[in-house]
């Protein structure tokens, strides 16, 4: 009788403990359905909102502590946001981060250390995006990989750079060169920062350990008085979250693949282009906008005082939002849209292209690299094209505009000021939208059934100014011996 009690009982336990996980999914399944949304995209932001409530256990109670407890907590909690959204396949950064640490001390700090680091995590992710590649957008472990091999490569190169001779460093390379010898606990929490793990944003080991020394701070001794910057950002991120969340099942990449899109007229397909273009950005930026609330949270996000003396929070900024919300540019949306990251690439990459001696070709190199970082979908590398042409062409109409004294003039006329900024602006966003177009419907057959639809405007646009603009550059601008003679 008591072996079948306990036989009973041990069932019922079982059964609750199948019933509560299923409970947990089904919750989980039904909440993200009642928003529109994925489970794996509801996941997502509840792992960066705990970003908060860790950043406020680590500032209460870690942030003096010795350094050991604050790297285990940091890699004990990016850990288990690892474990919630992708399960067991959080051994892909596990192996990386490990296999990584021992590149350091096996290979020392050498240039072939660096390039196997680089061969190694490129082609890793790259591996990752071959094999769980779909038509679509998913979230699954590649997604905070990509984030993770950026500071793996990164983490390679300072540490590098630490060998050198001080004198020959630029001065950048100085503050980010590595001189200790990192232990694999300090590689963990580095790797693994909550704040950051899954979306960004990049920062250095340096900067990093300057977090757990406890010099990340406004006021020396104490905890960081970040609380108010932090929820400023929080604020933000949640307007731009309520936005998106609102009108996400309104505006939608799937309706430009549809025949109702393409029966509409011209105007409008580039219309809604336009629009969609703008606000399928804000999922990103409210990423990022929530996860640097927790960076300034923590201390992180301190980058020193202004000349007043008040104190900047914007070291792991990846956006300015008023700069990507006003500027009619493109350079100024690049300029102002993952910050960090395009950082990275410039320091990282672009910079040490130099001996190439060619900034056009470092640069089409530079987007090369990051088209395959996003991973290997056609539409990355169109997108990326496109905006490499796009730049060059700015450029050039800036400068003929600055350099002729007909455009000069005509642009300095004070009445016309706004016309000249909806003209920018809505160029400026169709064009964006144009390009996001690729990025967002990933294949081929995808993307070029609605550039088909509009008739391929934006490469028909870019590359007719590409040749002309230097032959009305030639016939608007004097000689430099006409200017003599005029002046």
């Amino acid at each position: 009788m008591a072996s079948s009690a306990e036989g009973d009982e041990g069932t019922v336990v079982a059964l609750a403990g199948v019933l509560q996980s299923g409970f947990q999914e089904l919750s989980l399944n039904k909440l993200a359905t009642s928003l529109g949304a994925s489970e794996q995209a509801l996941r997502l932001i509840i792992s960066i909102f705990l970003g908060y409530p860790f950043a406020l256990f680590y500032r209460h109670y870690l942030f003096y502590k010795e350094s050991y407890l604050i790297h285990l907590y940091h890699t004990f909690t990016g850990l288990s946001i690892a474990y919630f959204n992708f399960g067991n396949q959080l051994y892909h950064s596990l192996l990386c981060i490990v296999l990584q640490f021992l590149i350091l001390r096996l290979m020392g700090r050498t240039i072939t250390a660096v390039l196997t680091t680089f061969c190694f995590q490129m082609a890793y992710l790259l591996a990752g995006y071959y094999y769980t590649a779909t038509g679509n957008y998913d979230i699954k472990w590649t997604m905070p990989h990509c984030v993770l091999t950026l500071k793996l490569i990164g983490l390679a190169v300072d540490y590098f750079d630490g060998g050198k001779d001080q004198n020959s460093l630029s001065s950048e390379q100085q503050k980010y060169a590595i001189r200790g010898v990192p232990s694999l606990l300090e590689v963990a929490g580095f790797s693994y920062f909550y704040g950051a793990f899954l979306v960004g944003p990049q920062f250095s080991m340096n900067h990093y350990m300057k977090l757990v020394q406890g010099e990340l701070t406004d006021i020396p001794g104490k905890i960081p008085n970040s609380t108010i910057p932090a929820l400023k950002r929080l604020s933000l991120g949640l307007f731009y979250l309520v936005g998106y969340t609102l009108l996400s099942p309104h505006i939608t990449e799937d309706y430009l693949l549809t025949e109702d899109y393409d029966n509409h007229p011209f105007w409008f397909r580039c219309m809604y282009m336009l629009i969609w273009g703008k606000f399928v950005l804000y999922k990103y930026v409210t990423c990022w906008l929530v996860t640097e609330g927790v960076c300034i949270l923590t201390g992180l996000g301190f980058n020193g005082f202004e000349e007043k003396g008040k104190a900047k929070w914007d070291a792991c900024a990846n956006m300015k939002v008023w700069l990507f919300e006003t500027n009619p540019r493109f350079t100024g949306t690049i300029a102002s849209f993952n910050i960090n990251t395009n950082a990275w690439v410039a320091r990282y990459f672009f910079k040490r292209l130099k001996f190439l001696g060619n900034k056009e070709l470092s640069q089409g190199l530079s987007l090369l690299f990051l088209a395959l970082w996003h991973g290997l979908h056609s539409g990355y590398l169109v997108c990326f094209q496109m905006e490499f042409l796009i730049v060059i062409v700015e450029r050039q109409a800036a400068r003929l505009i600055q350099q002729s004294p007909t455009l000069s003039n005509l642009a300095a006329i004070t009445a016309l000021q706004p016309f000249y900024y909806l003209v920018q602006q809505t160029i400026h966003w169709l064009f964006m939208g144009y390009s996001m177009t690729a990025f967002c419907l990933f294949t081929w057959d995808k993307w070029l059934k609605v550039y088909k639809s509009i008739y391929f405007l934006g490469h028909v646009f870019f590359l007719s100014l590409l040749f002309i603009l230097p032959y009305v550059h030639k016939a608007m601008v004097p000689r430099k011996e006409k200017l003599k003679k005029m002046e």
